[in-house]
This record gives C-alpha cells, sequence and structure tokens, in this order.
C-alpha cells in the first residue's frame, strides 16, 4: 500500500495498492512460456548431437561419468543388492563359483569330443567287411548223416588244404558247424545240431553269453538262461567270435520255441532250428583265420618229414 497526498485539494490521504506486483506477474506470465520453449529445443538439441555423435566420443563421455560419480554409483548399487536380502543369496551360487563349473564344463566336453574322435579312430579298425583277412576254403560235401545220435559232414577238403580241427563251417552266410576230424584230403564236420557240438552264443538283444547244444535231427537247445532275460520266438542266435577261429559274430539260427524248463521253472529251455536246410546241402566253405600260419603247422607238424 502506498500512501499519495493531494496538497491542492486539501483531501485525506488514499492510500492504493503498488502496480509492480501486478506488472511482475503479467511479464512472468507472458515470458514463462517462452522461456519454456526455449528449454524444451535446448533439450532437443541436446539429444540430436548426442544422438549423431560418434560412439568412440559417447564412450568417453560415459565412461567420464562413469569416473566422476563412480562412489555414488556403487553406493547405489551396494544398497540394491543389500536391499535382495539374505533369502535369495542362499538359493543361488556365487558367480565364481558358476564361471568355474561353466569352465570345467567346457573342459569336459572338449576332453569327450577329442576321445569321441579317438574311438572313431580306432572303429576304423571294425569297418573292414567281416572275414576280410580270412581264407575261405570251398568244399563238396561228400556225404550227410543226420540222427538222433550225430550230425555230421564229410566234406573233400582236409589238411593239404590248410583245414584244422576247431575251424567253423559256413553255408548260405551262417554257421552250420565246426571241423572235428581232418586227413590230407578230406574232413570231417560236426554239426551245431549233434549232441556232442557246444558253441558260444547270444540270442536277440540278450547281452549274455550261453553254450548252444545240438539235440539231434534239425535242432539245439539253450540251456542256463534265467527267465527275467526276454526271449521271443524268431530271435536271430548269434555265434560269437572266437579268437583264431572266428572274428566276427556270424548268425547260427532262429528261436523255434521258448518254455519254461521242465527241471528248473526259473529257466527257459530254448530250441532253436538252423536258418539253412543242413539236409540239402551240396558245398560249404571253412574259414581258416590264419592262412599263414595254418600252412606253417600243417606243412612243419609232426607228420611232416620235414619236422624235427
Amino acid at each position: 500500500m502506498t500512501n499519495k497526498w493531494d496538497r491542492d485539494s486539501g483531501r485525506k490521504p488514499v492510500y492504493t495498492k503498488p502496480q509492480s506486483g501486478n506488472l511482475l506477474k503479467r511479464n512472468n506470465k507472458r515470458f514463462g512460456g517462452l522461456s519454456g520453449q526455449i528449454l524444451f529445443t535446448w533439450f532437443m538439441l541436446t539429444g540430436f548431437i548426442l544422438l549423431f555423435t560418434p560412439q568412440n566420443l559417447t564412450n568417453k563421455l560415459q565412461f567420464a561419468f562413469v569416473r566422476i560419480f563412480h562412489f555414488p554409483l556403487s553406493l547405489g548399487r551396494t544398497i540394491s543388492l543389500s536391499a535382495r536380502g539374505e533369502p535369495l543369496v542362499a538359493e543361488v551360487v556365487s558367480r565364481g563359483i558358476y564361471d568355474r563349473l561353466q569352465n570345467h564344463l567346457a573342459n569336459v566336453t572338449e576332453q569327450l569330443y577329442q576321445q569321441h574322435q579317438v574311438l572313431e579312430a580306432l572303429s576304423g579298425l571294425r569297418n573292414r567287411f567281416a572275414l576280410e583277412g580270412a581264407k575261405l576254403v570251398c568244399a563238396d560235401v561228400i556225404t550227410i548223416s543226420i540222427g538222433r545220435g550225430h550230425c555230421e559232414l564229410i566234406i573233400n577238403r582236409g589238411l593239404n588244404d590248410g583245414l584244422a580241427k576247431g575251424q567253423f563251417v559256413l553255408s548260405d552266410n551262417s554257421i552250420v558247424g565246426t571241423i572235428s576230424d581232418v586227413s590230407p584230403r578230406t574232413a570231417q564236420v560236426k554239426l551245431f545240431t549233434d549232441p556232442g557240438s557246444k558253441i558260444a552264443v547270444k540270442i536277440g538283444e540278450v547281452n549274455t553269453e550261453r553254450l548252444i547244444q545240438g539235440s539231434g535231427r534239425n535242432s539245439a537247445k539253450v540251456k542256463l538262461l534265467s527267465r527275467k532275460y526276454k526271449v521271443r520266438l524268431g530271435d536271430k542266435v548269434i555265434a560269437r567270435k572266437k579268437p583264431g577261429f572266428l572274428d566276427a559274430p556270424i548268425i547260427i539260427g532262429t528261436v523255434e520255441e521258448c518254455k519254461p524248463d521242465d527241471e528248473n521253472p526259473s529257466l527257459w529251455d530254448i530250441t532253436v532250428k538252423p536258418v539253412c536246410d543242413i539236409e540239402q546241402l551240396k558245398s560249404v566253405s571253412v574259414i581258416i583265420m590264419n592262412p599263414s600260419l595254418t600252412y606253417l603247422n600243417t606243412s612243419y607238424g609232426p607228420s611232416s618229414p620235414d619236422a624235427g
């Protein structure tokens, strides 16, 4: 309020409101919008400048900002980590342990890969054909004798051809028996259906080895196999490898009958039939695994005149 005295009229003082306050408000109102526009414009220009600034320069600015405000930034991170509480920390392992476990996993994975490569290189030894290093001696069947007491063949190859006792005999790509006796020009083959024949075999998916023994006529038996193993009709019966005589598993027959054993119901009584018609055999092949060694044994054996 101001006091204004009218001396000419002699009137009493009249109190009036100052006009400066209203003028200031009007000025602020008038220039306030302009200041906001200028501020907005400056922010826009700054944003565009930062947007088009090269990345290496912005990285320097970022690193400078971090160096300047390192303490408050680290303090804020500490506060945020402490706010998580102990239960969450207890549920996870530390970063260091996690990294060590990841590195260990990477090392083990690489070692496994290298071992796999070594295994592939070694398995290349098995990629050759079965019986590739063996000699197959073809022989004609002279006589066939099949009965309850014996099942045999006589063939027209013998010692002079490298034959020896225990060698496996093939027909139609299956094992039919082994050489049981041999002379210089002929040999006797004991069929696997002969009661005196015993050959190690594997049945189907059963990962265990058992003996197959002839039962006479045209079949053989596999016993002493627990009923916990699954055996089905038609399962392949495979002759197992035998060092010096057979270097690859070869089929010998199929399961014709499978039932609990009469004497021991906890075991299987398995009947096996040949996969070729033995009674109609005209020729066979004898497997000689080491032809050179067999030739030396037969040439320089006790019956040879050159033997010491």
